[in-house]
């Protein structure tokens, strides 16, 4: 039970008290949520015997607490809406990202210092350009920023409008058809600083587009590309100060798209939560790529999801990952499960091989990723006048290519070093005077404003 000693103890400001007398009132109205069902539960058996339910009629149709099933414990405001923001009460100051940063990485623990940065009402704190942060010193890991963005809806109805909140911990049923069966999809874009000081998104509808693709195949309502770009926009503007500067990372934002209400039976979940929230990045891997071959396990197979951005597609590759960078590579190369002699693609991004003037990479055909990165550099290949196949490559093929190299939205463009096959290693051409850099360069020139974006592939937020 909740007892208010045990936190009033712990409260020296009079906000916490504020915070406290919150949480107080909100556990009375699930306590009397709960008691408005009491009389349903046949109280001639105690300690969890039967409720008044007919039983012959269990899964014929839904049967509600108000026809005898026992809550347990939940409120009826917990059934209805499985995926819950955590309540928090808005205060009448707002700290600044910077202090609230430095209350996380200081001996104050995250969940009390996002106590003690919760949304205000009152806007009149200036919020400093940047976060207090070392952005020479960004790697690709979770920094906790200031909002995200939540849009709910049911499985018969659209998404409508989404709500900005304070990035944190979210509710969820246990029987939820995300922690069941994995019914999600996620993407990944990012947000770039300019030089004269502009945010620019890059391809936002291709994301937009992609979660569509992978909500169709998991059989989850998905928003409209207009949602998704709005959502994504919001996020930004939200967590402005934490867009690096100019050539030191970028904003990475994360959409996500999850089966959240609950069910038992291999089904659909019955309700959906998009959200998206943000993090500032600096590059995915460090230097150049050492790749070893996998012979033992399989990404995708044809006919599942390797060719949409499921979130079950993910873990299946980390004991293949942790088991190679045990060996000393940076990563791992799939190839098809049907024969094990064409290459697909590298753990989280596509892959590409030179040789003279033509770049080969692996067509997209159910079981790879048909990655943004990698279509946009396709396009400027093209441009800068190189022919481009989309192909089966033959593994052999690893041996004569001149050049390799990666894509993906975590890693832009990154070289390859060498590639590892049943033992023999190959080493491909890297530097300076690559093909692989002048993609990269021209790529991210276009990302970051420096080149003039002929494509129309960038989006700039006001």
């Amino acid at each position: 039970m909740f007892r208010a000693t045990d936190f009033l103890g712990k409260c020296s400001k009079p906000s916490r008290i504020g915070s406290l007398l919150s949480k107080i009132r909100h556990q009375s109205r699930d306590t009397r949520a709960v008691q408005a069902y009491e009389p349903n539960v046949d109280r001639s058996h105690i300690n969890g015997e039967h409720a008044k339910v007919d039983w012959g009629e269990l899964g014929k149709k839904e049967v509600s607490p108000s026809s005898g099933i026992v809550n347990h414990g939940l409120s009826s405001l917990s059934l209805c809406k499985s995926f819950a923001l955590s309540p928090s009460p808005q205060r009448q100051t707002m700290l600044p990202a910077s202090d609230c940063f430095k209350r996380i990485h200081t001996k104050a623990s995250p969940q009390s210092a996002m106590n003690d940065c919760e949304l205000s009402n009152d806007h009149s704190d200036v919020v400093e350009e940047y976060a207090n942060l070392k952005w020479d010193e960004l790697g690709f890991c979770l920094i906790p920023v200031d909002y995200m963005y939540v849009m709910k809806c049911s499985k018969e109805k659209n998404f409508s409008h989404g709500i900005l909140t304070r990035f944190g911990r979210l509710e969820m049923n246990p029987s939820s058809g995300i922690l069941n069966y994995g019914q999600g999809v996620f993407e990944g874009l990012k947000a770039y600083r300019t030089e004269d000081g502009r945010i620019l998104l890059f391809r936002p509808e291709q994301n937009a587009l992609r979660m569509q693709m992978g909500a169709d195949r998991l059989r989850m309502p998905s928003p409209t590309i207009e949602q998704f770009i709005d959502a994504v926009k919001h996020t930004v503007v939200a967590n402005k100060q934490w867009v690096p500067p100019p050539g030191k990372g970028s904003l990475y934002i994360r959409p996500l798209l999850m089966g959240s209400g609950p069910v038992l039976g291999a089904t659909p979940a019955p309700d959906y939560t998009f959200l998206a929230f943000a993090s500032p990045v600096g590059n995915y891997h460090k230097g150049y790529l050492n790749l070893v071959v996998e012979e033992k396990f399989y990404r995708a197979f044809p006919g599942g999801t390797g060719g949409v951005k499921a979130i079950v597609n993910y873990s299946t590759v980390f004991k293949p990952v942790a088991e190679a960078k045990a060996k000393g590579f940076s990563d791992v190369l799939f190839l098809d499960v049907k024969t094990a002699k064409y290459i697909e693609e590298v753990s989280t991004s596509n892959i590409f091989f030179l040789k003279g003037n033509v770049i080969s990479t692996p067509a997209t055909d159910g079981t790879i990723l048909p990655g943004i990165t990698r279509k946009s550099v396709i396009e400027i290949a093209h441009i800068l006048g190189y022919q481009v196949e989309e192909r089966a490559v033959a593994v052999e093929e690893l041996f004569d290519s001149e050049e390799v190299f990666c894509t993906g939205t975590a890693m832009v463009v990154n070289p390859v070093n060498s590639i590892t096959y049943q033992g023999k290693r190959i080493e491909y051409k890297t530097g300076p005077e690559t093909v692989a850099q002048k993609l990269y360069e021209m790529l991210v020139g276009i990302q970051t404003g420096r080149i003039e974006d002929k494509m129309g592939w960038t989006v700039e937020l006001n």
